[in-house]
């Protein structure tokens, strides 16, 4: 039998990706309280028909709380402690962990929850694109039976990936596919950046080149606004990929496996935000390659030299 959908849930965090998430759950038929500090997304919540607030008093009679913050350090203060959400949540509701935090951080909120109170690790991937259509791919950990309560709530944010009953292992398979986004968005970066070295239009590459044996999707989504340049449409910021490629690389160093090619995509994602790019696209990485020339990738900054982060 399948279990009745969720009907209550706070979603904490209604970002680029979080708003569109919150809702895919709305138009599910789930009420869905949104919390956030930033007044601007909230009107874009409400906008969306959510009931909106910065205050998590809601999670007192949620069924579920979805968390999809930025950082393992915000998601702690939100979630430990006397004023935390976990204290306030009730027997049998389900504390779901969206963000790209680390198994680590996962297991202290496990060891938090107070008797009754479930958690399950459902990282996300997909970007904003994806988080429109309801198409992200889940991977999701945690007691089988919070999983089966939940799936209602899942399912119209895109495929759950069963990655097992321990707490922390969807977050192992989001580092894995973190690292392949680093290394892919970066390939990309640099695929383009050499098409104008040799004299080419990267706008006609890029077509050109997507549905070959190179491509990838990270190609295929970040190449056009890697091409538009530093005005395009920010759903992923270039600090985003800082954070999540020094945790994968620290996550990585724990189970002492080597990591090169994540390590050279980090400097590239570091070198970015030391030029002054971190809250730009994480398309804009393509910047510390060359001096972008207004006829081939839209716009540059003549006083900046993104290739050392050096301004003049």
């Amino acid at each position: 039998m399948t279990p009745p959908t969720p009907q209550a849930i706070t979603f904490i965090g209604i970002g680029a990706i979080g708003l569109p998430m919150a809702t895919q759950l709305g138009c599910a038929g789930i009420d869905v309280t949104a919390v956030d500090t930033d007044p601007d997304r909230l009107q874009h919540a409400a906008g969306e028909g959510m009931r909106t607030t910065t205050d998590t008093a809601s999670a007192d009679e949620a069924e579920a709380v979805m968390c999809m913050v930025a950082t393992a350090e915000q998601l702690r203060t939100i979630t430990l402690g006397p004023d935390g959400v976990l204290a306030r949540m009730s027997p049998g509701s389900t504390l779901v962990v969206m963000s790209t935090v680390g198994p680590d951080a996962v297991a202290e909120l496990v060891a938090g929850a107070p008797e009754g109170v479930s958690v399950l690790d459902v990282p996300v991937t997909g970007g904003v694109s994806r988080a429109r259509t309801g198409e992200l791919l889940l991977f999701a950990s945690g007691p089988p039976e919070a999983l089966a309560r939940l799936r209602p709530a899942l399912d119209p944010l895109g495929q759950v990936v069963d990655c097992g009953a321990e707490p922390g292992r969807g977050q192992a398979m989001k580092a894995v596919n973190q690292l392949l986004c680093s290394v892919h968005l970066v390939a990309a970066a640099e695929a383009l950046a050499l098409a104008e070295a040799l004299g080419l239009d990267p706008a006609e590459v890029l077509p050109a080149v997507a549905g070959g044996a190179g491509g990838s999707w990270m190609l295929s989504d970040r190449g056009h606004r890697m091409l538009q340049g530093p005005d395009t449409e920010v759903t992923s910021a270039v600090s985003i990929f800082v954070k999540d490629s020094g945790l994968v690389a620290d996550i990585a160093a724990t189970a002492g496996l080597d990591t090169p090619l994540l390590e050279a995509a980090a400097a590239r994602f570091r070198a970015a935000a030391d030029a002054g790019l971190a809250e730009q696209d994480d398309s804009q990485v393509i910047r510390t390659y060359c001096a972008l020339t207004p006829t081939s990738f839209a716009h540059n900054d003549p006083a900046t030299d993104l290739t050392t982060g050096d301004t003049r």
